[in-house]
């Protein structure tokens, strides 16, 4: 099913036996690694708002509930990965939300990318109601979704992982437990400052290559031998290169990503002066009509800043 490690689905099976799965999220990144947990002999549970969502869940084979409480009630652990800290709190704690549905002892994983203020009130009321909760934020994009090559941050106890680590297994290569509650999505949110510095630096770099009359695919071979470069070079300075912005990172989710850390920041009076800089580029990104394209789309915003169309 498109896993980088088909060869180990059976080990897995040998560590845990099917389960009762929720998974809330089935978009791009979601619907990809539902399909490795259903790969495994898993049986999921989902509730999608969108039209889109509920088609993927279909046709992948998902058992499709009304609501999130309907989702708690019928399963064992719940994954939820979606846009913005206001979309979990309203699926865990909406009127109909898994809260009400949970039993005492069910297990939720947020894979969102939220505030890690909001993550540790979440996890908090839930810890109330005999529920555990791990912020487990994903780095890898749709295509580590595809292959299952995801890379997890994840905050909470770590005995608590250890029970999940097996499922996490089969849509990642490579878990790190930060610790407490909330440092999952502290460290994906000094992730995505170290990518968007270097994304931003990569535009910069091949623009200066070619307006300065060299072959920017060579210069971008070059400089990967050295210092200079970087997973984003090597990426998105592809793209870059080859022109193709179709999304495989979604500028948007990146624009709130940084928006988010930018308001950490503020609050706790810490100077981020280049991820400020990047954040007005990513302004200009969405303000171009760029937010559905890969985030590979800042060297547009920096053609049109000298007049390029």
């Amino acid at each position: 099913m498109g896993s980088a490690h088909p060869a180990t689905i059976d080990d897995h099976l040998r560590k845990i036996s099917a389960m009762r799965i929720g998974f809330i999220g089935i978009g791009n990144m979601g619907s990809e690694q539902a399909r490795h947990l259903l790969a495994a002999g898993h049986t999921l549970t989902t509730y999608a708002r969108g039209a889109r969502s509920r088609e993927r869940a279909s046709n992948l084979g998902l058992s499709l509930v009304d609501t999130p409480a309907e989702v708690a009630a019928s399963s064992e652990m719940v994954f939820t990965i979606v846009t913005a800290g206001k979309d979990v709190e309203a699926i865990v704690f909406g009127p109909q939300g898994l809260a009400h549905g949970a039993q005492p002892g069910l297990i939720h994983v947020d894979m969102s990318t939220i505030s890690p203020a909001i993550t540790r009130r979440i996890a908090e009321q839930l810890r109330a109601s005999d529920i555990d909760m791990l912020d487990a934020p994903v780095s890898g994009g749709v295509a580590a979704a595809k292959t299952a090559s995801l890379t997890f941050f994840v905050g909470g106890e770590a005995a608590i992982l250890e029970r999940v680590r097996p499922l996490l297994e089969l849509m990642g290569k490579a878990i790190f437990h930060m610790g407490p509650s909330g440092t999952g999505q502290v460290t994906k949110l000094a992730n995505q400052i170290c990518q968007l510095a270097n994304l931003q630096g990569t535009a910069e770099a091949l623009l200066f290559a070619g307006a300065q009359g060299a072959d920017a695919g060579k210069v971008r071979e070059a400089i990967m031998a050295g210092y200079g470069g970087s997973r984003m070079l090597d990426v998105l300075g592809k793209k870059m290169v080859e022109r193709d912005f179709n999304a495989g990172i979604v500028a948007a989710l990146h624009h709130k990503d940084i928006g988010v850390a930018l308001d950490i920041a503020h609050e706790s009076g810490l100077p981020l002066p280049v991820t400020a800089q990047v954040m007005q580029q990513l302004n200009a990104l969405m303000g171009s009509g760029f937010g559905e394209q890969d985030t590979s789309s800042l060297l547009l915003v920096l053609e049109q800043m000298m007049g390029r169309k």
